[in-house]
């Protein structure tokens, strides 16, 4: 299994443990999960188009990065509620 393999398994796990508990969130946890929807759809897109230029791998791993951040906040506000 490639890297961007291990981060897409780790996303969508971070991902699914949210979904369960999504309607206990704020409005502003929603608005930020619509986002992060939409960046792990173009990030899974990006990353099956096997490119693995240096600047599309740095790329992917900041938006990688990025999504396991915005979901962890995401369900840290929803325990904090």
């Amino acid at each position: 299994m490639s890297e961007l393999d291990d981060i897409i398994a780790e996303l969508k796990q971070k991902r699914d443990e949210l979904v369960v508990q999504m309607h206990l969130a704020s409005k502003e946890a929603k608005d930020e999960w619509e986002e992060l929807e939409e960046k792990l759809e173009d990030f899974t897109a990006k990353a099956k188009l096997g490119e693995t230029g240096e600047g599309v791998g740095k790329a992917l791993g900041q938006l990688g990065d990025e999504l396991k951040l915005g979901y962890e906040r995401i369900l840290k506000a929803v325990k904090d509620d």
